[in-house]
């Protein structure tokens, strides 16, 4: 059984990681694995351990929020399913990769670097699109790639989204604003994707963490359950908000928001790894 301290804490992260989930389309994964991990390690988890289990449970919670997100987003109509058809089949490749192989013999050391240079990266590309003011228009505008490029695209994604616990918003969401996809359709279309690559990763993790010792009780794999269930509940009803505020904003507020949070989870990440 979770405390009622805990419940309210987690509660608390669940309701923050659902409002982002919804305004940045990043599913809200790399705002959770920080703050399950050190709830984790309280609790007795040895570290390494529990950097992987706060990585599967955000991953689980990223089922059921990106639902919500993308309902709130589809009836704007700032989904763009066509891009969610072509990048699937390689993010479900990819994420199963990841959560069902490379997660489990990685030491959660390197699980935790890996999280914050691709954050860190994301960041930068996010921060320096948002202060680019075109001078003119341009008829050389890029476009996105074809099948097979799309396909690679959605491979990566869904493998870096598994190893790192996140809903590939700060992959995804960088490559189609880089490709021309307008900032609220990227972000929409953002939450879409975190769908596949949450539950193809979910299904990998469940796998692969089954009989690793010194989980704690209400472990199922590498997920936390408890955490899990009161996470879950509070993002899902917090997403749509998320979404109605993504869609006030404007976009090269949308993008500085989104990377000075990356930055701060990058930096949170890469001092726990350092400090071991």
């Amino acid at each position: 059984m979770l405390e009622p301290l805990l419940i309210v804490e987690l509660a608390a992260l669940g309701t923050a990681t659902g409002f982002l989930a919804g305004l940045l389309g990043i599913g809200g994964g790399m705002l959770m694995v920080p703050f399950v991990t050190f709830i984790l390690t309280q609790r007795g988890v040895a570290s390494d351990l529990a950097v992987k289990m706060a990585i599967a449970t955000s991953m689980a919670t990223i089922v059921f929020t990106s639902l919500s997100s993308v309902r709130a987003h589809h009836r704007r109509g700032a989904v763009r399913w066509d891009l969610v058809r072509r990048l699937a089949p390689g993010i479900v490749l990819g994420a199963l990769a990841a959560g069902a192989g490379v997660f489990r013999v990685l030491s959660g050391r390197w699980l935790a670097l890996l999280f914050a240079l691709f954050v860190a990266f994301s960041a930068t590309q996010m921060l320096r699109s948002a202060a680019r003011r075109p001078t003119r228009p341009t008829t050389e505008a890029r476009g996105l790639p074809g099948p097979t490029g799309q396909w690679a695209a959605g491979g990566l994604i869904g493998f870096v989204s598994g190893l790192v616990g996140a809903g590939g918003g700060f992959i995804s969401v960088p490559f189609m604003t880089w490709c021309n996809v307008a900032m609220h359709q990227a972000v929409a279309t953002s939450a879409a994707l975190g769908f596949p690559i949450a539950l193809a990763n979910g299904l990998g993790y469940l796998w692969s963490g089954a009989g690793v010792p010194g989980r704690p009780v209400g472990s199922l794999g590498y997920v936390f359950v408890p955490a899990l269930a009161v996470i879950a509940s509070a993002s899902v009803l917090m997403a749509p908000v998320g979404v109605r505020v993504a869609h006030a904003l404007p976009v090269a507020t949308l993008k500085r928001v989104f990377a000075l949070l990356l930055y701060g989870l990058a930096f949170t990440m890469a001092w726990k790894a350092w400090t071991g």
